[in-house]
């Protein structure tokens, strides 16, 4: 594979949570505006994981198998697998009727782990890139 594809994926749904989780916290004080937002960006971020999951999973026949990198990617596919579980439960905590509405304190501290668990799964998926090297063209 000239590039691989899982890095451009995961842009979306780490920027879309990580707006999320902070107007679900901001929608305490500023109201509907933020959670609406938070909501709209919640959709996105876990429809566009799904995508970012699809093309991680599909690269990780490319990458070595040596024992820690191995470890590191699973470790990686753990956090991530859990982040977007986190967040879709938030997700569908908050859909009443078919609409979204404004979130609680579960909703929004399930979106608070989420996003705890996706920082400790982004930082298990750089060092597969930093330490371990997958993805990265050695030739050049």
């Amino acid at each position: 594979m000239a590039h691989p594809a899982h890095p451009a994926f995961v842009h979306f749904p780490i920027a879309c949570w990580t707006i999320s989780t902070f107007g679900d916290i901001a929608s305490f004080w500023l109201g509907a505006p933020a959670w609406q937002f938070s909501g709209i960006l919640l959709v996105i971020g876990t429809v566009t994981a799904i995508a970012a999951m699809l093309t991680g999973l599909l690269e990780l026949r490319s990458i070595s198998h040596a024992e820690s990198v191995t470890r590191t990617a699973d470790t990686h596919i753990q956090l991530m697998l859990s982040a977007w579980v986190l967040y879709a439960i938030s997700l569908l905590l908050r859909i009443s009727e078919q609409r979204l509405r404004a979130p609680g304190i579960l909703e929004t501290g399930l979106s608070c782990l989420g996003f705890i668990t996706l920082i400790a799964g982004g930082w298990q998926g750089g060092k597969l890139v930093y330490t371990h090297g997958a993805g990265v063209d050695a030739k050049k």
